[in-house]
C-alpha cells in the first residue's frame, strides 16, 4: 500500500525559510522521479519541484527558481523541499508524489502540509 506523508509546514513570516519533507513507502521509490506539488485556495494543484530517480538532476516552476531546492535520499525513502525567502503566494497545501512524464502524479494523494506565509 502506497502512502505519503508530508511534514513539516507551519506558519512563516513572508522572507523566512522553511524546509519540508516527505515519507514515502510501498513502492520503488528509487526508480521514480519526485516532485513536490502545492494547491492554493481556489487553485488548481500545480508541480512546482522534481527530481530524478538518482538525484542528479531538478526541474522547477518558473514561480519558486532560485528560492526552492528539493533534494531526496533514497536510503531512507525521503524527498525534501527547502524554501527561502518565501511569499504570502507561496501559501498553500504541499504535497509529495511520483511524477509522471506529463507532470501528472503517479499515486492517490497523501494529507498534505499546510504552509502559510504571513506576517
Amino acid at each position: 500500500q502506497v502512502q505519503l506523508v508530508e511534514s513539516g509546514g507551519g506558519l512563516v513570516q513572508p522572507g523566512g525559510s522553511q524546509g519540508l519533507s516527505c515519507a514515502a513507502s510501498g513502492f520503488a521509490f528509487n526508480i521514480y522521479i519526485m516532485g513536490w506539488y502545492r494547491q492554493a485556495p481556489g487553485k488548481q494543484r500545480e508541480l512546482v519541484a522534481r527530481i530524478t530517480s538518482g538525484g542528479g538532476s531538478t526541474n522547477y516552476a518558473d514561480s519558486v527558481k532560485g528560492r526552492f531546492t528539493i533534494s531526496r535520499d533514497n536510503a531512507k525513502n525521503m524527498v525534501y523541499l527547502q524554501m527561502n525567502s518565501l511569499k504570502p503566494e507561496d501559501t498553500a497545501v504541499y504535497y509529495c508524489n511520483a511524477v509522471r512524464s506529463n507532470g501528472g502524479s503517479l499515486y492517490s494523494w497523501g494529507q498534505g502540509t499546510q504552509v502559510t506565509v504571513s506576517s
